[in-house]
């Protein structure tokens, strides 16, 4: 009888454990991703969530090679977040992604280079990064990328793309309407005015 009711106690210990730790976190889709990545809250959500999915994000940056899993883990790495810090394997990760063309990777990658953040400042060697998230719509590396050549890194041949990225940039935030503005300005006194004409033309855009 006595070991009955501890067998019944255990289980319904058990239970309640259970019952307390609730229902599982659903794995993040890459679509949530990238919007996390877009407003650079992408380590709050990790750490609001507890940690909980690191095992999830290991498995999918590690074994199925998910760029946006890559970048996030290597994100996390970088700075500490739910695992111990390693800087030189979190850009590790970056880079993997950049590779498999994220954008919010190749941004990051370049910002970091352009500023000196983890890694040494070059911002010779951040204009690659921002010059491939820039044609695939990243609106902060067109800005950044712009305001390098404005203040002559890079090359003369790179004026033209960062122009017409940024002639066709269609944004609702005032702030960064304003500064797309007066880049474009800034570059328009580099170039030449044909180029200027055939960066504005769409046909040249697609």
């Amino acid at each position: 009888m006595k070991l009955r009711t501890l067998f019944l106690s255990i289980i319904l210990a058990s239970g309640t454990a259970r019952a307390e730790v609730g229902p599982a976190l659903p794995v993040y889709d890459d679509s949530q991703l990238i919007r996390l990545f877009e407003t650079n809250t992408h380590l709050n959500k990790v750490k609001d969530d507890d940690c909980q999915l690191l095992q999830d994000i290991e498995a999918r940056a590690l074994r199925v090679e998910s760029p946006a899993y890559q970048f996030l883990y290597g994100d996390m790495l970088a700075w500490g977040v739910c695992v111990d810090r390693d800087v030189e394997n979190g850009i590790y990760y970056m880079q993997l992604a950049a590779q498999q063309g994220l954008p919010a990777a190749l941004e990051q990658l370049g910002r970091y280079y352009s500023r000196g953040t983890l890694v040494q400042q070059d911002r010779e060697r951040a204009i690659p990064y921002f010059r491939e998230a820039a044609s695939l719509g990243d609106t902060r590396a067109r800005l950044q990328l712009a305001e390098l050549l404005v203040n002559d890194y890079g090359s003369p041949l790179d004026y033209e793309d960062a122009y017409r990225w940024l002639y066709h940039t269609i944004t609702a935030d005032q702030s960064t309407h304003n500064r797309i503005s007066s880049l474009r300005k800034a570059l328009e006194d580099k170039m030449p005015r044909n180029v200027i004409a055939r960066a504005k033309r769409r046909d040249t855009y697609w």
